[in-house]
């Protein structure tokens, strides 16, 4: 797994509902494929079923030989020249966003003391986990579902200690795994409030791996995303979010960026209802 792009969840899967899950390949390039999953929830009990979030996953093809070797994708039959050409489009978009992530990735979060309630230090928090044979796949690498859920376990923490309530993931932007994960690894997996709108606040989460038995080296950046949450009172009804004080020029830059994608993420919603009607 290479990425995972934006994910909406758009209906809540209630306990007792049956999840049916299907996936089809949309677009091949020479060493990566593009596929597309869709879940949806069934309630058992009167039958109606509802679309609860869709998403775009990339996979790179490695060797079975040698996990370090990426090797040939065989292209798939498309309908027409115009829906290879809207993935090709794809393909390079996250290709671009892939490297410019990387290059952000090299911060660090620094523990906090005596920090005032609201502010990026307060809510701040990390998660260290060895990585065991259950969290793995073939050729004893970690599955990426497993670091997807230690990520959003972080930045739920982070939403939580922030909001004092129940809160929800909403979203989450666009997932980028930099290296692959390998069992008897030390993972950190750190998240921090980037920005808040009047009933969304958005979690800056990265993951750190320490290869602690081979490399020398340290820590190396593994995986980095944006998780947007929502608060919610006892009815499920959203509660407004408590503003995000920024104290550092890194923080209100931050703040600032947030804000950004917030903006752009709101106005391709519009722009999405006003095409369906």
């Amino acid at each position: 797994l290479a990425r995972v792009e934006r994910t909406d969840f758009l209906s809540p899967m209630s306990i007792g509902d049956v999840a049916h899950v299907s996936a089809e390949i949309t677009y091949t390039s020479k060493h990566s494929v593009e596929i597309q999953v869709n879940v949806i929830a069934e309630n058992i009990l009167t039958g109606a079923k509802r679309l609860t979030n869709r998403a775009t996953l990339w996979y790179v093809a490695l060797s079975l030989e040698n996990v370090d070797k990426v090797v040939e994708v065989p292209s798939i039959e498309y309908e027409s020249s115009e829906q290879q050409e809207e993935g090709r489009k794809r393909y390079e978009a996250q290709k671009l966003d892939r490297i410019e992530t990387k290059q952000r990735s090299k911060d660090i979060i620094l523990p906090a003391i005596n920090v005032e309630p609201f502010t990026v230090g307060y809510s701040q928090s990390s998660l260290i986990h060895l990585v065991g044979p259950s969290d793995c796949a073939l050729h004893k690498f970690v599955q990426g579902g497993v670091t997807m859920k230690l990520m959003d376990e972080v930045a739920g923490i982070v939403a939580a200690r922030h909001c004092k309530t129940n809160i929800v993931t909403a979203s989450v932007d666009a997932i980028n795994f930099h290296q692959k994960i390998q069992k008897g690894s030390v993972i950190t997996v750190s998240g921090r409030m980037t920005f808040t709108s009047n009933k969304s606040m958005e979690i800056e989460v990265f993951v750190d791996v320490d290869h602690v038995m081979e490399s020398p080296k340290g820590k190396a950046s593994a995986v980095t995303a944006f998780f947007t949450y929502v608060s919610l009172d006892k009815e499920g009804k959203a509660l407004p979010i408590p503003m995000l004080k920024t104290e550092t020029e890194d923080e209100k830059r931050r703040f600032e960026e947030g804000k950004h994608r917030y903006l752009n993420t709101k106005a391709k919603r519009m722009a999405q209802v006003q095409k369906i009607q």
